[in-house]
Formats: C-alpha cells, structure tokens, sequence
C-alpha cells in the first residue's frame, strides 16, 4: 500500500532519546512531510494512548529505546507501513513480525558510523604516536623531554593496521585512512579480494590479520557466531605493544584474555565498549597505564546527534513523497551489519 498523500506518523522512543534528538526544529521537519502525532513520545506500546496511536500510524519514527515491534504490538498498528529508525541498529526493536509484515525499514546507522570513524582514525593515530602515554610522562617530570631517545616503533609511518570487519563503519575508517602512511590489512569473509582492494587494503586471514598487524580495529557485529571472535589465541598471536580498538560490541572480544594481556604489559587497548558495559569498579582494567576506556561515546553525541535527525527527516520526506528510502534495511544483511 502507498503513502496516503498526507501520511499519519508517531513518534516511539525513550525519553532520554527523544530529548537528545527532538529539537524543535526536527519535529517542525517531521510535521512539514507528515501528520505527525505530538508528544509525549511513545516509550511503551501496551497504554491505551499508545494503542491509540498506533491504530492511525503509517509510519514510524523510532530512537534509542523503542520497545520491540511484537506480533501482539503490530496487531494494533493495522495501517503500519514503514518505520524509520533516528539511531543505527534496529535490532532492539524491529522483530521478525515486522518483516514478516512487509514493513519497510530504515536506519541512520550511515549517519552513526562517521563519528564512529572518526573516533577510530584518532585513535589509531594518537597510539601509533603513543600521545596519551607521552602526555602522562610529560605531566609527571614537568621537564624537557629528549625526543632523540624516542624508540624506533614508535610513530605512524608504515605502521600496520588490520581492520576487521569491513562493516559500515569499517569502510569509513577504510576510507579515512587512505591519506595516511600507513599498511592496511582487512578480515573481511564476505569481501572479496578485488573489493578489499578497491578499500585499499589487503584481505589476511584472521589470524594473519592480528600477528602482522600494529593496531587491530574491531568492527563486526555482535551475532552468535561472533561472539568471543576475538579469543585468546588470536590476542596471544598480536605482536609486543600493539593496541586492540573495539568500538563493536564488547562481547566480540574475550574479556578475559584481553584483560590478563593488557595487565602484563604485553599489548595496549582503547575500549569504547566492554563486557559488560560498564565494567565493574574492581576491574583491573580500569586502573591499567595501557588502556583506554571510554563510556560509549564514539557513537553520536552532542551536535552529531543533529546528525542523525536529519538523516531520519530525509527518509520521512522521501517516504512521504513515495520515493521510497536512500538508506533501506534489508533483513538479508542484518547478519552482516555493524
């Protein structure tokens, strides 16, 4: 079924995401393309408000939060056609119901990946130069410090680093790296040797990609095949110094093995996410000289998230005006997306 010329839309996500994400501005976009139901936001669909509103809703904008779209929930949506997601992943919330409904979906994700990217490409620079390391030594002698007895690995010219996964926003770090003086290898399964190398990278094997490389980038999504993907045999295989960046998902990583390498002074780590995230306050890691943990913020903050919003305001408007979406989820790829 086609958009009605003025298609109703409601709004479905946390509190706390709605206030991140909602300017005034965005919902005067949303209501410029669509008969947008005001707030409050629905943070639940089991209220006599929220059926209430779904009974008439077309379309869907989503967030952070959003409860899952349920066989029971959809029951109450019979005009649903389309949910459009203003964050990256829609696994929380978009259940096999929905394609099993035939509801067409849409994510920011492209739009979450670029600081996603960005965070990495820093990252991978700023320990290939040692920065964090350099700059607490620096604060502690409060002296000139004697550069020419700087040690010979240290610094980015031809530094290695593997990528893996060549997920959304692994091909953005991909890209952003191509200035840069630096080797790339890529892990990648479902990427072929001519498309790693149109990536400008070169595909290894897995464990080729943690022996030979100086920084390991972990991109992949967090499935049942790829839980624990990056095991002890693999962190053991990582050469003395080398850094381990995960902004993934924590449980992509063994947290133990990584913990007992990190602690021994054998490798560096920067972790945006962890398992569990938070970890707990005795964890060793936290108090370890050579990792770096950060609460989660190499996704969308602050001004990014204006980001997002208007990736999610384009895709209303051209769902509205029955183009159909520039960024469409396709339930064949979820398996494969970051």
């Amino acid at each position: 079924m086609s958009p009605s010329p003025r298609p109703t839309a409601a709004l479905a996500m946390s509190r706390r995401a709605a206030e991140a994400v909602l300017e005034p501005s965005v919902l005067e976009a949303l209501a410029d393309a669509v008969s947008l139901q005001p707030p409050p936001v629905l943070g639940e669909f089991s209220t006599e408000r929220a059926r209430s509103v779904l009974a008439d809703a077309e379309l869907l904008v989503t967030g952070w939060g959003c409860p899952p779209l349920t066989a029971e929930v959809l029951a109450h949506a019979p005009r649903l056609r389309a949910v459009v997601h203003m964050a990256g992943s829609v696994r929380g919330h978009i259940t096999d119901a929905c394609w099993e409904r035939s509801i067409d979906v849409s994510s920011a994700a492209a739009a979450n990946a670029l600081p996603v990217a960005e965070y990495t490409v820093a990252m991978i620079l700023l320990t290939g130069k040692r920065v964090l390391e350099s700059a607490r030594d620096f604060r502690a002698a409060r002296a000139e410090v004697d550069w020419s007895r700087t040690p010979r690995e240290v610094g980015n010219y031809r530094r290695t680093v593997g990528i893996l996964s060549a997920s959304l926003v692994g091909r953005r770090v991909l890209e952003l790296l191509r200035p840069h003086d630096l080797r790339v290898l890529l892990h990648d399964p479902y990427v072929t040797a001519d498309e790693a190398a149109a990536l400008g990278a070169e595909p290894v094997a897995l464990p080729a990609l943690f022996a030979r490389s100086d920084t390991v980038s972990v991109h992949t999504p967090l499935l049942p095949a790829t839980r624990g993907l990056v095991g002890r045999d693999l962190i053991d295989a990582m050469r003395p110094d080398a850094v381990l960046i995960n902004t993934a998902r924590g449980a992509v990583v063994d947290q133990d093995a990584l913990t007992e390498a990190v602690t021994a002074g054998r490798i560096r780590a920067v972790l945006d996410v962890t398992d569990p995230d938070v970890l707990p306050p005795g964890h060793p890691l936290w108090s370890a000289d050579n990792a770096l943990l950060t609460p989660h913020l190499a996704g969308s903050q602050g001004n990014e998230w204006r980001r997002l919003a208007d990736a999610a305001v384009d895709e209303v408007r051209r769902w509205a005006a029955g183009d159909g979406f520039a960024h469409p989820v396709d339930r064949d790829r979820l398996a494969y997306l970051a």
